[in-house]
């Protein structure tokens, strides 16, 4: 059984169609990239898969259960959490009381202490700083501390909204190291958005790209950046 399912679903804002009869499959421990120009409908995706926006039509199964329709902390508790574009962390709040709020609904409050130390123990810089306002911490930094809170939730699947957005290539570097420790560590499942396709043939893994709301390619990122087809992809043209 896959862990993520999703099946012809069509999202609509208004008279806009914005996701068209797409669908895709995540087996636990895959990374999968989606990527596209702007418009295609990859935040629309990850919105949709996360409760945030509801389909108009189509079904999307998480663990094993219909999850479409269902309110975002429903699905949190199934162990899906979503990093959306742009970090939002509390300024106002410490580094640890940012962290603390993602194990809202964590009833073991022993294990998500444990948890803490972990995320901890991932990124020294929030330990050293983990009593100063949230607000203060770089765009690198800020990356590092919503992850983390992604983490405090015991997720199965992680879903990034351009994690690399605004942060410069080194600080990208570390935050994709991370990402794929915590993938090959403990089997953790990346659903990540990422406008360029670079960073999805650099990191390796599954590749799915969308154009004005539809899927136009998909396959293994590196196997596909050795033709014209991502280029032809992305840009609408054919391939001679």
């Amino acid at each position: 059984m896959s862990l993520l399912n999703v099946d012809n679903i069509t999202v609509r804002y208004g008279r806009l169609t914005a996701l068209r009869n797409f669908s895709l499959s995540m087996e636990q421990g895959e990374t999968l990239f989606v990527t596209g120009p702007n418009g295609a409908g990859k935040s629309t995706l990850l919105k949709a898969i996360a409760g945030v926006v509801a389909p108009a039509e189509g079904r999307i199964g998480f663990q094993g259960q219909k999850v479409d329709g269902n309110p975002p902390e429903n699905i949190a508790r199934l162990g899906l959490s979503m990093v959306p574009e742009g970090r939002h962390v509390f300024g106002a709040l410490s580094i640890e009381e940012n962290l603390i709020l993602g194990a809202g609904m964590r009833k073991n409050p022993a294990q998500a202490k444990k948890t803490l130390a972990e995320v901890y123990e991932m990124f020294p810089v929030l330990a050293e700083r983990k009593d100063s306002h949230a607000g203060v911490l770089s765009g690198g930094q800020q990356q590092m501390l919503v992850i983390g809170r992604a983490l405090m939730t015991e997720p199965q699947l992680v879903a990034i909204d351009e994690p690399s957005l605004g942060l410069a290539p080194k600080i990208i570097d570390q935050v994709y190291e991370t990402l794929t420790r915590l993938r090959d560590e403990r089997g953790l499942s990346l659903l990540i958005v990422e406008q360029s396709t670079t960073r999805a043939v650099m990191a390796g893994g599954r590749m799915v790209m969308l154009r004005s709301g539809e899927k136009v390619l998909e396959g293994d990122a590196r196997e596909l950046s050795k033709g014209d087809a991502l280029n032809a992809a992305y840009f609408g043209f054919e391939e001679h």
